[in-house]
């Protein structure tokens, strides 16, 4: 369960009174892991219905990403739910994985964000419009952005007409 004091470090995060002296070490890695995960709860929650398909695919995804325990990928679901609620755009999340992960990096989270998309097999239109939203903020082209959605779609054995 998350302590009230993660809580309140969310919460500082979010709204831009935390500041570089709060850190703890691995403080600005425990902030991309949060951006990371607010923006996968994103794709999640954008058709109004985060259920449990997608809540596992997020939990496999962070435990791979960030070897992380299952218990650990849960602890950091519930932050990143926290943070994705409070947050009102996705420019403060999406400016943590501009400056901390390489071009390669965020082709590879665009992979995850399809992932999520697909957990139900169906992929919703504001699904791909966020999708689309979020290449553009990570500056990830169009081209690289479909490329990663057919590789994803061939992975989980999906029509890619799909």
């Amino acid at each position: 369960m998350l302590g009230k004091v993660m809580i309140e470090g969310i919460r500082a995060w979010i709204n831009g009174s935390w500041t570089d002296s709060q850190d703890k070490p691995g403080g600005r890695q425990d902030r991309l892991k949060l951006a990371l995960t607010a923006l996968l709860i994103e794709a999640a929650n954008c058709d109004d219905r985060f259920d449990q398909a997608e809540r596992e695919v997020i939990a496999r995804l962070l435990e791979h990403r960030f070897g992380l325990s299952k218990s650990d990928a849960d602890q950091l679901i519930a932050a990143g739910e926290i943070a994705a609620s409070e947050s009102t755009e996705l420019f403060h999340f999406t400016r943590i994985i501009n400056d901390r992960l390489s071009p390669a990096e965020r082709v590879d989270l665009v992979e995850m964000l399809w992932e999520v998309a697909y957990a139900d097999r169906v992929l919703d239109e504001y699904e791909d419009s966020l999708l689309r939203r979020i290449g553009g903020l990570i500056y990830v082209p169009d081209r690289e952005r479909g490329m990663a959605r057919q590789r994803v779609l061939k992975r989980l054995g999906l029509d890619q007409a799909t």
